[in-house]
């Protein structure tokens, strides 16, 4: 179980966003609006309110703050130092310190406030000591931005640390650089470290995690280590040594032996004894990687020393430690590597754990019950002698076989055995039931015929001739006979008719028929698919005798509807007549009176319905210049148009009418967008639930 949770940590704002935060919240959680009729005692509160509002908001942001980042003496030792490595435990605690202090100048200042408040004699002097009061505390929160600041850097480096447990069963590698710690984790976990050929590419601690013996272990991989003194060593170093001394954990020790990591096994040994000291009280193994390159054994005398050495504490070594070989490269010995760890720090577990304070008083809790005999009488088990017999003489038997040729002897007789049962019709593991006992035929001995198939409950032998077998070889040896004459004859049998069974003038007619029928092939292709529209003439055709059968079926005489029609159309036609009479007659004595003018004038005379015309065909044509309208092919029969201008005057009007969509970024009608997301009569006041229909 992970003790600690850093990324729950909320975000810090830096200092201005912290105070826009506030004022914010001021504004839309308290009132706005002083009206005329207040009294004095009622403005007073009314400034009190936000002035004390906005400290308690300030108090309330600054808590969350110091109770989200952990205190460096509650946590465990080892995220305590790890804290102080990355991020310096004094400037961690100043950051801290600063905003604690500002809760507290600011918690006093909302209270000095107050009090001057309950004494303000005017609005303007109540109004300004509340603008003083929160001009201070905003001044005081934007001189905490650098600690602020500090903070999101520590939340964001926080939230990125493995979630490492200090009391779990721990596995750490640790070592050189290059030498092989990464490789060895990838291959134990399901952890995906870099691995490069080149020191360093660890920079920070890695955690995998793996299962032994049904329990879930963790795997921590830890940056290289350098032979120099401690204050030389710089921050990614010193991970590796926190966790090495605050983690109680099995550590592994990885050596290469064939000096690929650039760094030699004297100096390697060197390094082990530096760091011998965090080695106490801590299970520990040393590991030789990299044997697919260089074997153990191939090694000089003064290096393999040198590493024996380890183990010895008269040499300087650690009493009890095992030195195991394995190579990444090719998995040998990892999984061996991997048993011997894991063992080594479950005993030493169970042995710290009875030598604590604790292991006397959980030991006296515990009663293991051991059987008593009640007589002196033996009851030896009794076997029989039959049994002993063959198992004495199978025992002889088996003795001088190959380990293999007994495993293949007895994968035969178990197929021996499941072969017996499926013949018998038993089916092996369901308990040997006798399925073909249920089968429902017309005579109960078919149920064990060698081929039982069943289907529909009915059996399939039933449809088979029992003189198949005959009919098929007579058969075969009448088609062996006609092969045979056909042989002896010379005759060529063929399934369909040859072309030599034609004459010449069949052939001919053949390729004619054939050339007639790729003209028209051709031609078909070449010609333009036509239209499904029908013509106008033919629309108004069928239409014209559609209305005839329906007048049929409504039981209306044809000839009196078409009387009634031709009347109609007359009297239209005479209204139209009478009615052009009249603009001719009005457009006549307006030409009478603009020629009168017109002659008063010296000017030119114009008939009205010439400049109508005119002015109607200059629009057309500076229109269809001005746009690709000019182009516009000319109406289709049944395309809704009465004729070209028609035409032309829809395009014109579906273009004007997508101006607005088009200026306001829409791809057309069906393009929904907000445009004002926080419309102000809804957001804007403090009006309670319910009453905001107003505003």
């Amino acid at each position: 179980m992970v003790v600690y949770n850093f990324k729950t940590i909320q975000v810090v704002p830096s200092g201005k966003d912290f105070v826009d935060i506030i004022l914010s919240r001021t504004q839309r959680k308290t009132p706005t609006v002083v009206h005329k009729g207040y009294s004095i005692g009622r403005i007073r509160a009314f400034y009190m309110r936000k002035v004390k509002f906005t400290a308690t908001n300030y108090n309330e942001k600054l808590t969350q703050i110091l109770q989200d980042f952990p205190l460096l003496n509650d946590i465990h030792p080892f995220y305590a130092d790890l804290i102080n490595v990355l991020y310096d435990k004094d400037h961690y605690k100043l950051a801290l310190g600063q905003l604690n202090i500002a809760r507290h100048l600011i918690d006093q200042l909302g209270k000095d406030y107050v009090r001057l408040l309950k004494y303000g004699d005017s609005l303007y002097r109540c109004k300004q000591l509340k603008r003083a009061a929160m001009g201070r505390m905003c001044t005081l929160m934007k001189k905490q931005s650098p600690s602020l600041a500090y903070l999101e850097q520590v939340r964001q480096h926080l939230a990125r640390l493995p979630s490492i447990d200090p009391n779990t069963r721990t596995l750490l590698l640790c070592g050189y650089p290059n030498v092989g710690k990464s490789s060895f984790m990838n291959k134990m976990t399901r952890a995906n470290v870099d691995v490069q050929p080149y020191a360093f590419t660890t920079k920070s601690l890695f955690v995998g995690h793996m299962d032994y013996r049904f329990v879930r272990w963790q795997v921590i991989d830890t940056p290289g280590i350098l032979d120099h003194p401690l204050e030389d060593r710089n921050t990614i170093e010193m991970q590796s040594i926190t966790a090495l001394a605050h983690l109680n954990a099995c550590v592994l020790f990885m050596v290469d032996i064939s000096e690929q990591c650039g760094y030699t096994i004297k100096e390697q040994v060197g390094l082990f004894h530096s760091i011998k000291p965090l080695f106490s009280n801590k299970s520990l193994i040393v590991v030789i990687n990299k044997i697919d390159v260089v074997r153990p054994e191939k090694l000089a005398s003064e290096d393999w020393e040198l590493i024996q050495n380890l183990t010895q504490p008269a040499q300087g070594g650690v009493g009890g430690v095992q030195v195991v070989p394995m190579s990444t490269l090719t998995e040998e010995g990892v999984s061996n590597v991997k048993q011997i760890a894991c063992d080594t720090l479950l005993k030493d577990r169970v042995e710290k754990k009875l030598n604590s304070a604790r292991g006397p008083k959980d030991l006296n809790r515990l009663h293991l019950a051991v059987p008593v005999p009640r007589d002196s009488k033996v009851r030896a088990p009794f076997i029989p002698e039959s049994v002993a017999k063959g198992k004495g003489k199978e025992k002889d038997e088996m003795e001088g076989l190959d380990p293999k040729m007994l495993r293949i002897m007895k994968l035969m007789e178990k197929e021996e055995e499941e072969a017996s049962l499926y013949s018998e019709g038993l089916i092996p593991g369901l308990g040997n039931m006798d399925w073909k006992e249920a089968y429902l035929l017309k005579d109960d001995e078919w149920k064990y015929d060698k081929i039982p198939e069943i289907m529909d409950g009915h059996n399939i032998a039933d449809w088979i001739d029992p003189e198949i077998a005959l009919m098929l070889d007579e058969l075969e040896r009448e088609e062996e006979e006609r092969e045979a004459l056909a042989e002896a004859e010379g005759e060529y049998v063929e399934k369909f008719a040859s072309d030599e069974e034609l004459d010449a003038d069949d052939k001919v007619l053949i390729d004619e028929i054939k050339e007639k029928r790729g003209v028209a092939k051709m031609l078909h292709a070449m010609r333009p698919r036509h239209s499904t529209e029908l013509s106008r003439q033919k629309a108004v055709n069928k239409r014209a005798v559609e209305l005839g059968e329906n007048l049929e079926d409504r039981g209306i005489d044809e000839e009196s509807a078409g009387r009634s029609a031709e009347s109609l159309a007359e009297r239209k036609e005479s209204f139209s007549r009478s009615r052009s009479r009249s603009r001719e007659a009005a457009s006549h004595m307006a030409g009478r009176k603009r020629v009168r003018s017109e002659s008063r004038s010296g000017s030119s005379t114009i008939s009205v319905s010439a400049s109508r015309e005119r002015s109607q065909s200059r629009g057309l044509s500076r229109s269809l210049s001005r746009s690709s309208l000019g182009r516009t092919s000319s109406p289709k029969p049944g395309g809704g148009y009465h004729d070209l201008l028609e035409k032309i005057r829809a395009i014109k009007k579906a273009r004007r009418s997508q101006r607005v969509p088009n200026k306001a970024a829409k791809k057309g009608e069906g393009d929904r967008v907000i445009l004002n997301m926080k419309p102000k009569h809804l957001l804007s006041g403090k009006g309670g639930i319910g009453k905001r229909d107003w505003r």
